[in-house]
């Protein structure tokens, strides 16, 4: 019930922004990071504190404590694709939802990205099994 609560304001966080077409509001970088599985990379984008949602475990981590949790993750769940469903948001707020390929688990992966002195970084990466309804 706590996921289906918080993906609900998730959902109500990212709807107020307009929905576009274009897959690039995020930076290259991250989505290159995230096919490779990358987590020295990925983290280069993270704010100095971000939220985690892994699964089922959830908490704000600093951003080298970040990288190792998707270091152990990316080393558990090998990465063979990963694709940018939709994205959207406005100049100082961007999201993007995902889909993260790895054998045998399709993952769905939410980004909130903020900028933060013109730049825009990683507030919040939430990583969940896809529902097989949804793929």
């Amino acid at each position: 019930m706590k996921n289906i609560t918080q993906l609900i304001a998730f959902l109500c966080v990212i709807s107020v922004f307009p929905l576009s077409g274009q897959t690039n509001q995020i930076p290259e970088g991250i989505e290159l990071s995230m096919k490779a599985g990358n987590a020295e990379e990925l983290a280069k984008h993270f704010h100095n504190n971000i939220e985690l949602i892994i699964l089922e475990t959830e908490d704000v981590y600093s951003r080298s404590q970040a990288e190792q949790i998707m270091r152990r993750f990316f080393l558990e769940h090998k990465p063979q694709a990963f694709k940018i469903i939709f994205d959207g948001g406005k100049e100082s707020s961007q999201y993007a939802i995902g889909s993260l390929s790895t054998p045998g688990t399709v993952y769905r992966v939410y980004i909130l990205i903020k900028k933060q002195d013109g730049i825009p970084l990683i507030h919040q990466l939430r990583i969940e099994e896809e529902d097989e309804n949804d793929q």
